[in-house]
């Protein structure tokens, strides 16, 4: 079967979570099956530097996709995977095999969101669906947000995937004590602003113990985010960190805070879990589905609700042991070659 697979999510040094998962699947698949990676001419990654990967480039920008659906057009792949973009599964016609991977449906959400990423997801995704030979989502809770949204899609032509954790086989983590750490791309969906009030909150006992440590790059409507946390004492913003810096920051926290507003999966939290790192996060969306109730829960909009969380868990070493017990059993659920046999099942 000659399977084409759009890998640009995944090039560069700075990836978020749906690059991850390109990577990921990716790298999983290679292992046993021959791809054509369509790129921009980024240099690809070392993990897919395979015998296995053919690679297809197409200058950047918006005439990407225009010439890799004429490519698509003129080689007739088996089948395209599209993991990261409407746009070319939404071009093609319908006697093309594409599968789009549905992370999400955040550009459909009420929240703010980046504008652009907003308008072409909702212009191309319907197209996208009613063209797919095949659909598959990354969670059972994007699944049924998908079919709630679009109800026009047969619920058996969609295929749930899910994704995996950053490392197969890491040490379980030895928490230094002090940091409560929260990843993720500054932005309001990711809701480190009610967060930061939240940790204001504490006892002046528990934030001289404790600090709150953001890691994540700029994104959008994130002024105030910014303000407040160089304002708040004990808060701290690092910005975008490399991987291997992101592991050790998971090996040493005491707590993983990730009270988004809504997510398609959410790997942060999938990552503490497999190190035995107590979690505190959202009580909707995927989020629980990921924890499987191994986690404490909170109302994301509550900042009461948030703080109560966090006092929960810093404040009850029996409930860190717990979650601290469960958690990479929980984790065991989800890894890449699961992820690329689901998805090869759905091809």
């Amino acid at each position: 079967m000659q399977i084409w697979i759009d890998g640009r999510a995944a090039l560069g040094a700075s990836r978020t979570g749906k690059g991850q998962w390109v990577l990921r699947t990716v790298t999983a698949l290679l292992n046993n099956t021959p791809l054509t990676i369509l790129t921009d001419g980024s240099p690809v990654p070392d993990l897919w530097k395979s015998d296995n990967a053919s690679i297809r480039s197409f200058p950047g920008g918006a005439g990407w996709h225009l010439a890799a659906r004429s490519a698509i057009l003129k080689y007739q792949p088996d089948v395209t995977i599209a993991p990261s973009s409407f746009i070319v599964p939404a071009l093609l016609p319908r006697s093309i095999r594409c599968i789009p991977i549905i992370h999400d449906l955040i550009a459909f959400q009420s929240d703010p969101h980046e504008w652009k990423a907003k308008l072409i997801e909702r212009l191309t995704l319907k197209k996208a669906l009613k063209k797919a030979a095949h659909v598959c989502t990354i969670s059972m809770s994007t699944k049924k947000d998908l079919l709630a949204r679009f109800p026009f899609v047969d619920p058996d032509r969609i295929s749930v995937i899910f994704a995996g954790p950053l490392d197969e086989h890491p040490a379980h983590s030895i928490p230094d004590g002090k940091t409560i750490l929260c990843p993720g791309t500054l932005c309001p969906r990711k809701n480190q602003l009610r967060l930061i009030q939240a940790y204001a909150g504490l006892p002046d006992v528990m934030r001289n113990q404790y600090r709150l440590l953001l890691v994540g790059g700029r994104g959008w409507q994130d002024a105030e985010i910014v303000r407040l946390a160089k304002e708040t004492p004990g808060v701290e913003w690092r910005g975008y960190v490399p991987e291997e810096e992101y592991r050790t920051l998971l090996s040493q926290c005491t707590l993983l805070a990730f009270p988004s507003l809504y997510e398609g999966f959410g790997l942060p939290v999938l990552d503490a879990l497999q190190r035995g790192i107590p979690v505190l996060t959202s009580a909707g969306g995927s989020l629980p589905e990921v924890t499987g109730g191994y986690a404490v829960t909170v109302e994301p909009r509550s900042v009461e609700s948030i703080r109560t969380g966090l006092l929960q868990i810093l404040q009850d070493a029996k409930l860190r042991e717990t979650l601290r017990a469960a958690g990479p059993g929980q984790a065991q659920q989800f890894s890449w070659d699961r992820t690329a046999e689901y998805l090869l099942q759905a091809l």
